[in-house]
């Protein structure tokens, strides 16, 4: 069991039973933090099934729950929460419903946040979507100062998949400037990444990319 959830009930024990009512609001706060975890994990899954195809993303349930989980997060003073949270709304508004300035103003906000608590994986995604945002706008040496900067976070910390996501994307940006060569190279050190952690989606666009240039 959760420890939060534990050290609820232990609340309830000392307000019902030692006339303590005042640890009733600590509960509270224990409380609003598990249902900030579980609103942000259920939101993520629901973008796992929107990137399946199991779902048309248009529904406002992932949103809300990424936006509760935001607001759980600050009530409670979670501030490496709340950056995460906001990153997923960021990537909700960018990825599923295709708008940028709401993604832009909650990628700012998470980017200052992550910055503020040393939250390098969350820092990391903020920097690549930042850099895709770039990418689309064609704007390719933001784009990359972007995606270089996130892959050097992830391999900071470990997050080797992630490294292999970020270098496809480096890969087109190489090609989009005329530096094919550069591109093949980027593109066989993400395949090598992506075969050594079996992460079989990225590897499925490394082979789209290579028949893109």
């Amino acid at each position: 069991m959760d420890g939060r959830l534990e050290r609820a009930g232990e609340l309830y024990d000392r307000a019902v039973f030692g006339g303590d009512v005042a640890v009733l609001e600590v509960a509270d706060r224990e409380l609003d933090g598990v249902e900030a975890d579980l609103a942000l994990a259920r939101g993520r899954v629901l973008h796992a099934r929107f990137l399946d195809g199991q779902s048309d993303g248009q529904g406002d349930e992932e949103l809300g729950l990424f936006e509760r989980a935001a607001e759980l997060y600050r009530a409670v003073g979670d501030v490496r929460g709340e950056g995460e949270a906001l990153l997923w709304v960021g990537i909700f508004h960018q990825v599923v419903r295709g708008d940028e300035a709401p993604a832009a103003a909650a990628f700012e906000r998470a980017h200052e946040l992550a910055t503020r608590t040393g939250d390098k994986l969350t820092l990391s995604y903020v920097l690549r979507h930042l850099g895709i945002a770039e990418h689309m706008a064609g704007r390719l040496p933001a784009a990359r100062e972007r995606l270089e900067e996130s892959v050097r976070l992830r391999r900071e910390i470990g997050f080797m998949t992630g490294v292999a996501a970020n270098l496809v994307g480096l890969a087109y940006i190489a090609a989009a400037e005329g530096r094919r060569e550069d591109a093949v190279a980027v593109l066989e050190e993400a395949a090598e990444i992506a075969e050594a952690e079996g992460a079989a989606t990225v590897l499925g666009w490394v082979e789209e990319a290579r028949g893109q240039f």
